[in-house]
């Protein structure tokens, strides 16, 4: 019974700390659910945090999505700009190679002085202990000289003692013959003493000449230190003077890739808007159905498209031959009355489409207008300005002529267009430069017009510029030497045949001397309406032996580049036999100087492709007479 009872209490003592245990834990459980509550709070605040992060990583994605690509454009400009700075490090890399071999010979000086002053050094202390063993010998001269002086002291008083002696001591002999014999010693000794002391002597005179010699070669050396360092000051000058070289050298390369990428891209598109308009114009004429006055409309604007294509490319020719320097002056006689007339009725009808009052002036009085200069770079600048001002002009009124200034012509072109920017004033006549280099200019063009005015002006002598104001119109001035001409005589062109029966019907011989198909078909059919029999030669040799079997040819037009032989090369051997026919030179290649050639070689004229209306019929009523 006591067991069992003991043991139910031991059950209950059990169960009473399984209750507490029991108790202990769901405290715990309570806490921990509490704990847990917390964390989930926690956990939905971090998964609203990750969703708006995630947001925002999205953006940033976005974000560096855009920077990616702006750094591939960045990338793709660096390899360019790579790839000029590479080119300019060779160029550094030279001249700091120029600089390591400088610096090393300036260095093998520096340790040239070095060693010197440590030889001076060297020398200086060896001159110091020089001097020191100097001092200590002049001190035991001078011990030596006292020593001398009490023995010569000694020796006056032994003599006395001697004499005493001797009177005294007649008898003692031995040691008066003894004392005589220290006397004779000590009088060698004295000898002795002054050879060594006239001996130390010398040698301090050599010491002093072996000092004023490195005194003046450590002021020699001081000297070479001096210009040493002169020449280093100058070296570092000039290493500065090239680095900003090189970086003014830098922004001109910049600036000048710049200038001609917007040029490249500017002929690209003055080149492409004709061509356009001749490809898309001429596919148009072979619609079906088309009314003639369309056909005439469309005709119209292929040929402005071709004249406007032909400028380009003949400004092209002309600032190709600038920037080669192979421009050449053509001096002859030039009628400016003649000139500022043409010049005038060539663009009279242009001005009149836009309403603008077109004005040529000149006060030069006609024993003056006659002049020797290049008259074809003289109608170029003025023909380049008077179309600049016409481009750039709506209304008002454009003005041209010249007046003599001293030994000068004064050339002007007065506008009342829009004007030009101060800032623009600046580079207007320089090459690759336009007035507006944007993508959204309004007016076409090269921009090559006042470049290669100002060119031929400089050529001839003369100088231009540009008054202006915004709004408010240009004024281009130019100026020529005037080389006056005192008898006016008249410029024969050519010779003018005579005709005779068979010419008087206009019915001419003529030869085409021509290698491309094409262009000899054309030729033909604009000269069919004065000929009688055409001729066709696709070379020079050909075109030679033609006219050696048709002594009675009446004109030759002749191609200036052909295969095997060219048209300057067969006009002389024809002129060696045949100097009455007519011989007019034809080119694609049309350049100023080609026509002052030509007529040296012996041609009569000069006609340039592409070939305008009526050309054929102004050669023929030029060079033929019609009774």
């Amino acid at each position: 019974m006591n067991f069992m009872d003991t043991t139910e209490e031991k059950r209950a003592a059990e169960l009473v700390i399984a209750n507490k245990k029991l108790a202990l834990q769901n405290e715990d459980k309570v806490k921990r659910a509490a704990e847990l509550v917390i964390a989930n709070k926690e956990l939905a605040f971090q998964n609203e945090e990750k969703e708006k992060r995630a947001a925002e990583l999205v953006i940033a994605n976005k974000e560096l999505a855009f920077q990616n690509e702006e750094k591939e454009k960045r990338a793709a400009e660096l390899i360019i700009a790579n790839e000029e700075l590479a080119f300019q490090n060779k160029v550094k890399e030279k001249r700091a190679a120029e600089l390591i071999i400088a610096n090393k010979e300036l260095a093998f000086q520096n340790r040239e002085k070095e060693r010197r002053a440590a030889e001076l050094i060297i020398a200086n202390e060896e001159l110091a202990y020089q001097n020191n063993v100097k001092e200590k010998r002049a001190a035991e001269l001078v011990v030596a000289n006292e020593e001398l002086a009490f023995q010569n002291e000694e020796k006056e008083k032994r003599a006395a003692e001697l004499v005493i002696a001797n009177e005294e001591l007649f008898f003692q002999s031995e040691v008066k013959e003894k004392r005589a014999a220290e006397l004779i010693i000590a009088n060698k000794e004295l000898a002795f003493q002054n050879e060594v002391k006239e001996k130390r002597a010398a040698e301090l005179i050599i010491a002093n000449k072996e000092l004023a010699f490195q005194n003046e070669e450590k002021e020699k050396r001081a000297a070479e230190l001096i210009i040493a360092n002169k020449e280093l000051a100058f070296q570092n000058e000039e290493k500065e003077k090239r680095a900003a070289e090189l970086i003014v050298a830098k922004e001109r390369a910049e600036e000048s890739d710049r200038l001609k990428s917007a040029f490249l891209a500017n002929m690209s598109h003055e080149i492409r808007t004709p061509m356009n308009g001749i490809l898309g114009f001429a596919s148009l004429l072979t619609t079906p159905n088309l009314t003639g006055e369309k056909q005439q409309e469309y005709i119209q604007i292929i040929e402005h498209s071709g004249k406007r294509m032909l400028n380009i490319i003949n400004d092209i020719i002309s600032i190709s031959k600038i920037e080669s320097g192979i421009l050449e002056v053509h001096i002859s006689e030039s009628n400016l009355n003649e000139q500022i007339a043409y010049i005038y009725n060539f663009f009279k009808s242009e001005t009149d489409k836009k309403g603008i009052l077109f004005i040529s002036n000149n006060s030069l009085s006609k024993k003056d207008v006659v002049i020797k200069t290049d008259k074809e770079k003289l109608y170029a600048i003025l023909t380049n300005l008077v179309k600049n001002a016409i481009k750039f002009t709506n209304k008002g009124s454009i003005e041209f002529g010249c007046e003599k200034k001293g030994n000068f012509l004064e050339f002007y072109v007065k506008d009342s267009g829009v004007g030009i920017r101060q800032e623009q004033k600046k580079f207007i006549f320089e090459r690759f430069r336009q007035g507006n280099e944007s993508l959204s200019r309004n007016y076409e063009g090269a921009g090559l017009g006042l470049a290669i005015s100002k060119a031929y002006v400089v050529l001839l002598g003369g100088k231009i510029w540009v008054e202006s104001e915004e709004g408010k119109g240009a004024t281009f001035y130019f100026t020529i030497p005037y080389n006056a001409i005192q008898n006016e005589k008249k410029i024969n062109e050519g010779a003018v045949a005579e005709l005779d029966e068979k010419n008087k019907t206009n019915k001419l011989k003529i030869l085409i001397t021509e290698d491309d198909e094409l262009t000899e078909k054309l030729i033909a059919l604009q000269i069919k309406k004065y000929s009688k029999e055409v001729l066709i030669a696709r070379n020079g040799r050909e075109a030679v032996k033609i006219c050696h079997n048709n002594p009675d040819i009446d004109l030759i037009l002749m191609d200036l580049k052909m295969p095997e032989m060219n048209g300057y090369e067969a006009t002389k051997q024809i002129r060696q036999f045949n100097k009455k026919v007519i011989i007019v030179a034809q080119t694609a290649y049309a350049l100023l100087g080609d026509k002052e050639k030509s007529r040296e070689t012996g041609f009569n004229d000069y006609i340039s492709k592409p070939f305008k209306n009526g050309i054929f019929s102004e050669l023929v009523e030029k060079h033929f007479k019609y009774s």
